[in-house]
């Protein structure tokens, strides 16, 4: 599929500029827009994005905007890659610009903290019934400043109708780009959310000095609990075995560039989290996601014991080193859990 006219990419932070960049080396024009002035005019004059992608010459395909209207009207394909603290106001702006029938990407990896929404929840609630917008999840293993660098990568795209997501999936495909198709939209919005949390703990188990057993182990059971939490919510279970679930959990836990990773470091080495994240001009998603997978387990009474220990050391100053005692101390389980409730007459253990 070539899509006719121009491609709104909302937020110019590494991965929206990078995912501008993919789009507008495929020959499309592509209308970004940046929340800081300096920056737009730096993409059109410069043609670099020096804040967040220093380095990486941009297409001139590429026009900046600091105004939405530019990037939403008359735009039949949209990319959201804001940070979901500042999602639901951003989407609000673009609301009545919108084209209609209209598809928008969300590759943004969060939950809302006020009303524990991923974030094509976030379009459900504020599009009216009967609208004709196609809401689409991308996911997976894809550090911005590799896909930038040609390198090849491979990522999830979600929809609940299925053609949708292939013409998508054709528009975004690069030979260094790989798109697969997935119909499990709240699986994959979840598994890139919730694996932020896990890459939290495994940076402070780095941090507290632990080695490839503990963080391997954290992983599996991160994994183990993402899953549960997701077929609560009504996901399917191969969905987190999938790129967006253990492919970018593998990536972000033990990634060099991964940011949430970076910030449990520093956690495990003893900085508060005020102190760390005063020094960060990028967003760690995590932080914000750890607060909302914590009141969400809660509504589902779902067990998710990684993620509570990450929300005690982040919001309740717990340290670190008692965080990991404490899970290791817990009532002894069984490994494997049964995600349907199976017959009466079925074997068990």
């Amino acid at each position: 599929m070539r899509l006719e006219g121009p491609i709104g990419v909302v937020g110019a932070g590494s991965w929206g500029t990078t995912l501008a960049q993919l789009l507008a080396e495929k020959g499309y024009r592509v209308d970004l827009w940046a929340y800081e002035k300096e920056l737009v005019e730096a993409i059109n004059d410069l043609h670099e994005n020096s804040l967040y992608l220093p380095g990486v010459r941009l297409s001139e395909n590429i026009t900046a905007h600091n105004d939405i209207e530019p990037v939403t009207k008359n735009h039949t394909l949209l990319v959201m890659v804001v940070p979901s603290h500042v999602y639901r106001g951003v989407a609000q702006s673009m609301v009545r610009f919108l084209n209609q029938p209209a598809m928008v990407v969300s590759a943004t990896k969060g939950i809302e903290n006020e009303t524990l929404l991923t974030m094509s929840g976030v379009w459900d609630d504020l599009l009216m019934p009967g609208n004709s917008v196609q809401v689409l999840a991308l996911s997976g293993p894809s550090f911005a400043r590799e896909v930038a660098d040609h390198m090849p990568t491979a990522v999830a795209l979600a929809c609940d109708d299925l053609d949708t997501a292939r013409s998508v999936q054709h528009i975004f495909s690069t030979v260094n780009f790989r798109v697969y198709t997935n119909r499990d939209k709240v699986g994959v919005e979840l598994a890139g959310a919730l694996k932020n949390i896990i890459a939290l703990a495994a940076g402070v188990s780095d941090g507290l000095g632990f080695g490839y057993n503990t963080r391997a182990a954290l992983i599996t059971r991160g994994l183990a609990e993402i899953t549960r939490l997701g077929v609560k919510l009504g996901a399917n279970p191969l969905t987190f075995s999938g790129l967006s679930g253990v492919g970018d959990l593998l990536l972000t836990c033990t990634g060099d560039l991964s940011r949430n990773r970076k910030v449990g470091l520093q956690l495990g080495q003893g900085r508060k989290l005020q102190e760390i994240l005063a020094e960060m001009r990028m967003v760690a998603e995590g932080v914000k996601t750890t607060k909302s997978a914590y009141f969400l387990a809660k509504r589902m009474n779902v067990e998710m014991p990684i993620c509570q220990k990450v929300y005690e050391v982040l919001y309740q100053d717990k340290e670190p080193q008692t965080a990991v005692r404490e899970l290791m101390e817990r009532e002894l389980k069984q490994e494997v859990e049964f995600h349907r409730e199976l017959p009466p007459d079925a074997p068990r253990e």
